[in-house]
């Protein structure tokens, strides 16, 4: 194994999380045709209660060992290093045992929860057995998020970013050869197809745990280093608070994330009934705007995630040296690839919305209408991602508090008022959901940069800058995609033609937006003039 920089961490981090998710899009067009709409339905509610006692079990452990681990190592403190690793995984074993218990005794209070007393839709008994199913994800997948967080802190990000290959490969397998023995072979029920399906997060988890435990194991004289003429004085007590310290913030950031979700959902179920529409087609809305739009907006949300992965270490490396510049300076740079590697395929997933969807799940009388909008919300979520886990390197936690927070509540607060207002206006009333959305992002924009410009000092020229540069290379591509539609539709109904359309539309969109970030050298201020020349050699050969 080798150590990555910055920007490697950054391109192979984001590689294995786009074809993660890839993947993940994949498969749900055959697995969609299995279960159908109302089987949708019920792996969306399962999922979104998962998530929610995921990250109660992991507790912020996983990035907090991320930090401690790239800290002490830059301080050659190897021994607390250990320490804290040891510390961190008795801390899960303990919680992730607890959040298995609760979620699976009280599965059906939690079902209540979401769908209330809606009639004609799924039943609390399908709902709760296919949560009891995941739940059995909280017994493996936190110490495989530990033991990540620990080769992170190193500055390893290549094992962790092939284990996540490795769990996606495995959890579809049995998602896909699962569901369609229990529902086509056997001729059983919809719900146990998606309990099925949802218990392959645990078999996929399980064997990413044991490939990084392997590479540990492997290369542990890299880890175990030791300085005999350094005294450590570091107590187990030091290390419990540093890592609370580091992982409550994470908790309240994750666990407002996660209840929000829920607590969209349910009104996003709830308001749709009262407007008017079926429960069948309330769960529909709903089910498509927190989980199967979202699984194909992961591709833009990559790029934030590789990125948080590959920063996090680089940026507590910088604080611990108290180099304020280089931490402003990463900030900067993170940013600006954001915006320059995702603006782009917002904009092209938005055009060609109703074609993507048709792909992925089939004709749809909501999907695509969503996905429209959806693409935008996911854009300004890349971008948060990439502030929160900043704020969380510099230890900036009250701003974390403060600014998810508020965005949340504005979010949910905003939530049923803009649906009705966008009901009375003749329009889809869950546009109001996906308005909301953008509104509480642009809160937690507002107070996370203007408090970060107060405390540290930290300039934005860079990022206006790209976002300038970034305006022209982007309406280009929407012109040329514009023009095309005049001669070639983009409004199909069959999965073949949609997959043509989307390959065409993507190729011609893509290479124009590529060729004007480089020729206007976009590309090489933003990603580095090395890595650009290195891509086009190999791409000559």
């Amino acid at each position: 194994m080798k150590k990555n920089s910055f920007v490697e961490g950054t391109f192979i981090a984001t590689f294995a999380i786009i074809l993660v998710k890839i993947l993940g899009v994949l498969y749900v067009i055959p697995f969609y045709k299995i279960i159908g709409e109302d089987g949708g339905s019920l792996y969306s509610y399962a999922y979104n209660v998962y998530s929610l006692f995921l990250n109660i079990s992991t507790a912020g452990i996983p990035i907090a060992i991320s930090k401690i681990i790239s800290e002490y190592n830059t301080l050659e403190m190897y021994e607390a290093k250990e320490k804290s690793y040891k510390i961190g995984r008795n801390f899960i074993l303990i919680i992730s045992v607890i959040a298995f218990f609760l979620l699976f005794v009280f599965a059906e209070e939690f079902a209540s929860l979401i769908i209330g007393e809606i009639q004609g839709g799924n039943t609390l008994k399908d709902v709760g057995f296919v949560i009891r199913c995941v739940s059995f994800c909280l017994l493996i997948v936190p110490f495989l998020s530990v033991s990540k967080g620990y080769l992170q802190g190193h500055e390893y990000i290549t094992p962790s970013s092939v284990s996540q290959v490795i769990e996606q490969i495995i959890r579809i397998a049995v998602i896909l050869m699962g569901s369609y023995t229990v529902v086509e072979v056997l001729g059983k029920s919809v719900s146990l197809g998606v309990g099925i399906a949802v218990f392959g997060a645990f078999v996929g988890g399980l064997a990413a745990f044991l490939y990084i435990k392997y590479k540990i194991y492997k290369n542990k004289d890299k880890f175990k280093k030791e300085d005999k003429n350094k005294k450590e004085t570091v107590t187990n007590k030091e290390i419990i608070k540093k890592i609370a310290t580091y992982a409550i913030p994470l908790i309240i950031v994750s666990i407002a994330t996660n209840i929000y979700d829920l607590t969209d959902m349910a009104l996003v179920v709830r308001t749709s009934y009262k407007l008017g529409f079926t429960a069948s087609e309330s769960e529909t809305i709903a089910s498509i705007i927190s989980t199967w739009s979202p699984k194909i907006c992961m591709i833009i949300n990559a790029v934030a995630m590789g990125m948080s992965t590959s920063l996090i270490p680089h940026m507590v490396s910088s604080f611990a040296k108290k180099d304020m510049v280089s931490s402003n300076r990463k900030f900067n740079q993170a940013i600006n690839i954001i915006i320059v590697c995702t603006l782009p395929l917002a904009i092209g997933l938005s055009f060609l919305s109703n074609s993507v969807y048709t792909l992925f799940y089939g004709a749809s009388n909501y999907g695509g209408i969503i996905l429209r909008y959806t693409a935008f919300a996911s854009f300004f979520a890349s971008i948060y991602i990439v502030i929160s886990m900043s704020l969380q390197s510099l230890n900036k936690f009250k701003i974390v508090y403060m600014s998810t927070i508020l965005g949340f509540l504005t979010n949910a607060l905003l939530d049923m008022p803009l649906m009705y207002l966008f009901n009375k206006l003749g329009l889809h009333a869950f546009y109001g959901a996906i308005a909301a959305t953008i509104f509480g992002y642009a809160v937690s924009y507002t107070i996370s940069l203007s408090k970060l410009k107060k405390e540290l000092n930290f300039n934005y020229k860079e990022i206006i800058k790209t976002i300038k540069r970034a305006i022209i290379p982007s309406i280009t591509m929407l012109i040329i995609l514009f023009i095309l539609s005049i001669f070639i539709s983009t409004s199909v109904t069959s999965r073949l033609n949609a997959f043509l359309i989307c390959a065409l539309y993507g190729i011609i969109g893509g290479i124009t937006y590529l060729i004007i970030s480089y020729k206007t050298g976009l590309l090489k201020d933003v990603l580095g003039e090395h890595y650009i020349e290195k891509i086009i050699k190999k791409i000559k050969k």
